[in-house]
């Protein structure tokens, strides 16, 4: 269970982040507001792993009816007239190591998107401009000349995530403590080493992560 989350958040994350990045970079590129919309997203990543969890732990809290829902999402749906949700106990186990995901992908977007808008302000505009010229769309100008030319730091950015999905620990820890199937390799190492006292399974663990 283990391994395949660790691979559902290597999946997952690295798409949703570097995407999203990617995407925001683009999209804000040549608005007015580009300054204060890249400060925006950029300032989860100087919240705490922790902090963050305990955020969105109230984010998806469910209380069962006819309790009040303070969590965000269950309110937003019962002012909707939809039943709560029990966002971390859903049956299928495979959405609650999303929704953990989620919580991480919010806080790495910003940098993504940072180092990756720091790559597409490097490319020359005369580049651009030429292709536009000569009748390049703007799908195919992203396609044809910018994206190529941004695919070393996609590259790299795309590691740098790679990394901390399958690093993943602190959010595991303080919302689920890896109940409801969603613990991860590196949780299962810590549980491993000091719940369970099997310091050579935990260094087997290590050595597989590693």
């Amino acid at each position: 269970i283990a391994l395949k989350n660790s691979l559902i958040w290597l999946v997952v994350l690295t798409t949703l982040a570097v995407g999203l990045g990617l995407l925001i970079a683009v999209l804000v590129d040549r608005v007015r507001y580009e300054t204060v919309a890249k400060s925006v997203i950029f300032v989860p990543l100087a919240i705490s792993m922790v902090a963050a969890s305990v955020i969105w732990t109230f984010m998806y809290d469910y209380q069962v009816p006819p309790n009040p829902q303070v969590g965000t999402l269950n309110a937003v749906l019962g002012s909707a007239g939809i039943a709560p949700i029990a966002w971390m106990q859903i049956s299928d186990f495979s959405l609650n190591s999303i929704l953990l995901v989620i919580v991480m992908a919010w806080m790495w977007t910003g940098f993504c998107m940072v180092i990756l808008s720091a790559s597409l302000k490097g490319i020359n505009p005369e580049l651009l401009e030429a292709a536009r010229v000569d009748g390049a769309t703007e799908r195919q100008v992203f396609r044809r000349i910018t994206l190529p030319l941004m695919a070393p730091t996609i590259a790299v950015v795309t590691t740098t995530m790679v990394i901390t999905a399958l690093k993943a620990f602190d959010v595991v820890y303080v919302m689920t403590s890896g109940h409801f199937d969603t613990q991860v390799v590196a949780f299962q190492l810590i549980q491993e080493l000091y719940n369970f006292g099997n310091p050579g399974r935990a260094s087997a663990i290590g050595i597989v992560l590693l």
